[in-house]
């Protein structure tokens, strides 16, 4: 399940989730501009996975044999037919595209038989688009999320507790994926991408993965190489529904050899399990329904307990980069010092390249307002490759917004207006709306010395 603000978190703008006032006259569009064309990734699949199989294995196992919650599984469940899958409801105008991208990935790089269901023929998974209310009403935590044993809305609303408990499951043969059609286009792709992942495969999040959107930081938003990786495991003839723990992890060795060869090599680092304490600190965090000071002491929770325990990982940097981000308009000193210290942490840590991004955008938002555009140009330097290969147009956007009013800065105002109009494209597709974008854009100005002086 993709949880609300989460998702919110890691659009990572120097601002709350929500409305932000308009700066006026001088900023950098209009309200009627025109915007460009909205902007898509090409196709591609992703990097393969640089970890150890053994390590991996271990990751296997704890994502197959638990649910979120730390419920255990008492066994693999897949499915074992060929699976077809379906839209229905009023579907966003980019969702079948991104769906069909997404499902050319599973069957070359998972290696699973999957495909879109032809009219009016059966599915095995559903994919529905409904109001984000109407959804949220049932279930106020989810941005979007999976469930077993039905294919509608209908069908959930009117299903049994039990008959929606992952846990009950012997194998796999119905399930529906419920996502809002009233969102950003980048949310639908990264709805699509996590709920299928799961609707298909592994059930659990662990914060401990730094490559993966097996992971409720929601930092990697498309399907990364070790998420296909756990995915072709699944669907491994070495492997089928019903079978037990022990008997799966005596398997794993020889499978993993054999679909990743080249993962035979390096050590096996294993991290420290992560305790349910850090997480449920994570969830009032960032979780609806809570204040912004319960938000900053659970924050703080989760940071204690990384610390604690030594972490020097994806979770230590998670919980700064969640005090920082729930910080900002509470105390500023505070939330860069967050941002620095994620940053310190991701900048030790190859395998943490893209968390490093996110922190780089804030950390750039601060030295804008302070007028260090040296430091924005580098930061976002840094971090727009990254943003590219992650798919991650919000991000990517932001980034671009940000340096073109450095560039404004230090008086390369020709190469600025490119910039800012190479954002605009990306941020049509982060961002829910055009109304949305034009706001951004205007926030992001109004953090810029310059915008400052003109509107004294």
């Amino acid at each position: 399940m993709r949880h609300v603000l989460t998702a919110c978190l890691t659009a990572l703008v120097l601002s709350a989730c929500g409305a932000v006032p308009p700066v006026g006259k001088g900023t950098a569009v209009s309200a009627t501009a025109e915007l460009p064309p909205m902007r898509r990734f090409p196709a591609g699949a992703a990097s393969p996975p640089r970890r150890s199989n053994a390590e991996m294995a271990r990751d296997f196992m704890d994502l197959s044999f638990a649910l979120e919650s730390g419920r255990s599984l008492p066994v693999l469940t897949r499915f074992e037919e060929p699976i077809r899958i379906r839209m229905t409801g009023v579907a966003p105008a980019t969702a079948a595209e991104d769906l069909g991208r997404l499902l050319a990935r599973l069957r070359s790089e998972a290696g699973i038989d999957i495909a879109a269901a032809p009219t009016g023929a059966p599915a095995q998974i559903t994919v529905e688009f409904l109001p984000r209310k109407a959804m949220q009403r049932l279930v106020p935590r989810a941005a979007c999320f999976v469930a077993p044993r039905v294919g509608s809305w209908d069908g959930y609303r009117r299903a049994r507790r039990a008959d929606l408990d992952w846990a009950t499951l012997t194998h796999r043969d119905v399930a529906a994926i419920f996502i809002p059609n009233d969102t950003a286009p980048q949310e639908v792709r990264d709805c699509l991408h996590e709920e299928l992942a799961q609707a298909l495969g592994p059930l659990n999040d662990l914060y401990r993965l730094p490559d993966s959107v097996f992971n409720d930081d929601n930092i990697h938003t498309v399907l990364t190489g070790f998420d296909m990786l756990m995915l072709r495991a699944t669907y491994a003839p070495d492997l089928r529904s019903g079978m037990a723990a022990p008997e799966v992890a005596a398997r794993l060795p020889g499978l993993f050899a054999r679909i990743n060869p080249g993962g035979e090599r390096g050590g096996t680092a294993y991290s420290d399990p992560t305790p349910r304490a850090y997480s449920q600190a994570i969830e009032t965090a960032l979780g609806p329904g809570t204040s912004g000071p319960r938000r900053r002491v659970a924050a703080r929770t989760a940071l204690d307990i990384a610390e604690a325990r030594g972490w020097q990982d994806a979770r230590t940097g998670f919980a700064w980069l969640a005090l920082g981000r729930l910080s900002l308009g509470h105390d500023a000193g505070i939330a860069e010092t967050a941002f620095r210290e994620a940053a310190r942490i991701y900048e030790s840590r190859p395998e943490l390249a893209l968390q490093l991004a996110h922190a780089d955008m804030q950390l750039a938002a601060f030295a804008l307002s302070d007028g260090r555009a040296d430091e924005v140009i580098q930061r976002t330097a840094r971090a727009l490759p990254l943003a590219a290969e992650a798919q991650n147009a919000a991000l990517l956007a932001s980034l671009l917004m940000v340096r073109a009013e450095a560039l404004d800065l230090i008086g390369r105002a020709s190469e600025a207006r490119q910039v800012r109009l190479d954002s605009l494209g990306w941020a049509r597709y982060g961002f829910a709306s055009d109304a949305e974008v034009r706001l951004r854009l205007m926030n992001i100005a109004a953090l810029s010395p310059a915008s400052r002086t003109r509107h004294k």
